[in-house]
């Protein structure tokens, strides 16, 4: 049985599905059969991508839209996954307990719960306002995943209006010398190359997350050398006078 009749036959008794998945809290990712473990990520993802956009209160037409490019599906299969998304949209009570589940099924393994975050992010950017509500949600989801230390960096990826937002998204800052800069940035596109996150279990339909997150990347390595050239030119213009 493919993913999506597995996923399919899941939504058909929702709730129960959802019981037997936290009824087994110490369950960890490598405790489970590949599909079952693609199963169970692609479902929680879409319940929480879902109660993201309720978040604020309102689940709006682009969020819908942006969950649907987000996370591609075989037309057929649609009307299950929009079921889903509409039953978990339903109120945000529940998110923590989802956020725990993709926890385990991929800990030790902080890249493909950033993948999960970056998803959070472009569905809550998807309206262009970041409702105060929408923001405690991903800080929380960022917690439950253990990565409190990225919060700053991943939100940068998807909130460039900061001064330092370009460094944020290369994990440097702005003491750091170009040479360091260079290299964060190489190991970056090294790392989050679509390819990559394939590798590491995300179901091919979320490589849009990958596009987007290199396109991040580029724009703030670009930022960062266009600033420091400025900022040579500069300091050789009051040399010079």
């Amino acid at each position: 049985m493919s993913m999506w009749k597995k996923l399919a036959a899941s939504v058909g008794d929702f709730g129960r599905s959802l019981a037997g998945w936290f009824a087994r809290p110490g369950e960890t990712g490598a405790g489970q059969k590949a599909p079952e473990r693609s199963v169970a990520f692609t479902m929680a993802v879409i319940a929480l991508a879902a109660k993201m956009a309720k978040a604020d209160g309102i689940v709006t037409d682009d969020e819908r839209e942006a969950f649907s490019r987000l996370f591609r599906v075989p037309p057929g299969e649609r009307r299950n996954v929009d079921r889903l998304f509409r039953l978990a949209s339903g109120s945000v009570a529940g998110y923590e307990a989802y956020a725990s589940r993709i926890a385990r099924l991929f800990h030790g393994d902080p890249r493909v719960l950033e993948d999960v975050l970056d998803a959070l992010f472009h569905i809550a950017a998807a309206d262009g306002v970041m409702h105060p509500e929408e923001m405690h949600f991903l800080e929380r989801v960022t917690e439950i995943f253990g990565l409190k230390h990225r919060f700053r960096c991943i939100r940068a990826r998807h909130m460039l209006h900061p001064d330092d937002a370009a460094y944020e998204v290369l994990g440097v800052n702005p003491c750091d010398d170009m040479e360091h800069i260079r290299k964060a940035y190489r190991r970056l596109v090294r790392d989050n190359h679509p390819d990559k996150l394939l590798a590491r279990g995300v179901p091919k339909e979320m490589v849009r997350i990958a596009n987007e997150r290199m396109a991040a990347i580029n724009a703030a390595f670009e930022a960062i050398v266009k600033e420091r050239t400025e900022g040579e030119a500069g300091a050789a213009r009051l040399v010079a006078s």
